[in-house]
């Protein structure tokens, strides 16, 4: 709704404008933003992870119901594009990272004194701005676990060529030192939606258009796959560039304002399915993030399937050992899937093939904060995991002694939420990932989702695939940067869709 009375308000004010003699925009306005790519490195690669958090909220007060709200976070440890923005006038230049899965803009500020990371990036001096407007409200916003927090302040920021007029930002004044210490970026300039903003301020991208600095509702991300290139990419505000995609473009519609969320079908291993999906599954497309994220089940199957490293999971091959017999017996004698798990005594509440205790899991064993853990949660969603694998060899009419065994090794390939599965650099025998997106197969080759990364003067490859745990009803994906650099993508807020093509 709210978009649809912002694309009233340009309507409208396209009309008056004309009519009065005040329309100096082209229709064919656009700005072009290059994009740098720094080269990740090891450190950022083993604290790149992935976060979401549920807030629960009451939907009838009157009934006591209860509705889970999704809210995706990130540390940015991870991030390989950046661009340069001014703000204020002179304008003070910041590197931010664009960012679709935030909606938000935010810079450090001269204020920011009591942060040892303040002190190691640019900052804003709104007494040297001629333009700065004191607001002063208190802002918080999500960064990874835990939020960068400051003020909101008003000033003109220049993106590319163009300047928007009085435009609110934060200016972060309290850094957390291990989130934010180790970034090589300034701030953050969210491409997301105003209801995910907080305190709901107004974007730079709505301003943008009501503003009359691009006229077209559509922006669009080109990622260089030339890694020797010094351009890293660009972003089209307000148009799209032919010469940077060849073919046809596949649209599908936004399920969610807050986030550019797609719906997603199967995802295909090689010539083998899934079938997590095949029923369809939430994606957010995400510039802010370099991997490809999705639900432990089958990034696991991935993992096994592209010889990525994993973790060897006890709490699975005990489960694996103790039920496996009679998990099979069960879906041979044709129980449904999702009642296993409750009826041999291992999950209370109704299976969903979820595993959104799993993470949480793994972490305490791998850091050994705590014991193996015995309890119902983690074997519940391990024992899930083990239904759905035996499941999947059972379609494909695979012997029981030959599921058992894919199924054993499955539990020594569970991603590692403490760091990134090392795969060998010698990719050309490695299978192709597709992803089904408005019915249509979105291929990954090798080359596409295998990360290099510099160590020690050595180079070293990792899995472009990371875990994210959500929630047992919803197996969200993160179409990142690995997806990003493969398909040229189209974010048309006018018709509240996102366009896919081969990147040129």
């Amino acid at each position: 709704m709210k978009i649809k009375v912002l694309l009233a308000a340009l309507v409208i004010w396209s009309l008056c404008t004309s009519a009065f003699g005040f329309n100096n925009a082209s229709a064919n306005n656009t700005i072009r933003i290059g994009l740098k790519r720094r080269n990740l490195d090891i450190h950022s690669i083993k604290a790149a992870r992935i976060y979401a958090k549920h807030n629960h909220k009451g939907s009838n007060m009157n009934l006591g119901a209860l509705r889970d709200e999704i809210v995706y976070v990130k540390n940015y440890m991870d991030v390989q594009y950046i661009a340069e923005i001014g703000i204020g006038s002179p304008p003070q230049h910041f590197a931010v990272v664009l960012d679709t899965a935030s909606s938000n803009l935010w810079v450090p500020s001269s204020k920011c004194i009591f942060s040892i990371a303040c002190y190691l990036r640019s900052k804003y001096r709104s007494r040297l701005s001629t333009t700065y407007t004191k607001i002063g409200n208190p802002s918080k916003i999500p960064f990874g676990t835990r939020s960068v927090r400051g003020m909101f302040s008003q000033d003109n920021v220049k993106v590319g060529s163009s300047v928007i007029n009085q435009q609110v930002f934060t200016e972060v004044t309290r850094e957390g030192f291990f989130t934010f210490l180790s970034a090589r970026y300034d701030g953050v300039l969210g491409l997301g939606f105003q209801d995910a903003a907080a305190e709901r301020v107004t974007p730079v991208w709505y301003n943008m258009l009501l503003q009359r600095i691009v006229t077209q509702p559509i922006f669009s991300v080109w990622l260089n796959r030339d890694t020797k290139s010094r351009l890293g990419g660009e972003i089209l505000f307000g148009g799209v560039d032919s010469t940077r995609f060849r073919g046809q473009r596949t649209y599908v519609p936004v399920a969610q304002n807050g986030y550019w969320e797609i719906e997603i079908g199967d995802v295909v291993i090689g010539n083998n399915s899934t079938g997590l999906c095949k029923g369809g599954c939430p994606a957010i497309v995400d510039t802010g993030t370099s991997f490809l994220a999705g639900p432990t089940t089958i990034l696991t199957q991935i993992n096994h399937a592209i010889g990525a490293e994993g973790f060897v999971s006890m709490e699975c091959k005990t489960v694996f050992s103790n039920y496996g017999n009679m998990i099979w017996e069960n879906l041979v004698s044709g129980l449904q899937p999702e009642r296993i798990c409750n009826r041999i005594g291992i999950c209370t509440r109704n299976g969903t093939f979820g595993v959104s205790h799993v993470e949480e899991k793994m972490v305490a064993r791998s850091s050994k904060l705590e014991k193996l853990p015995n309890d119902e949660s983690g074997l519940c969603s391990f024992c899930e995991m083990t239904v759905f694998w035996m499941q999947v060899e059972l379609r494909k009419e695979t012997t029981k002694e030959k599921a058992f065994e894919y199924v054993n090794q499955l539990c020594e390939k569970l991603p590692d939420p403490q760091g990134k599965s090392y795969i060998n650099c010698d990719v050309f025998s490695l299978p192709h990932i597709t992803i089904t997106i408005g019915k249509k197969p979105f291929p990954l080759s090798p080359d596409q989702y295998v990360i290099r990364v510099e160590d020690n003067h050595d180079t070293r490859c990792v899995s472009g695939f990371t875990a994210l745990d959500v929630h047992p009803r919803r197996p969200l994906w993160v179409l990142g940067d690995v997806f990003l650099r493969a398909y040229h993508t189209v974010f048309d807020f006018g018709n509240l869709q996102v366009g896919f093509a081969e990147s040129a």
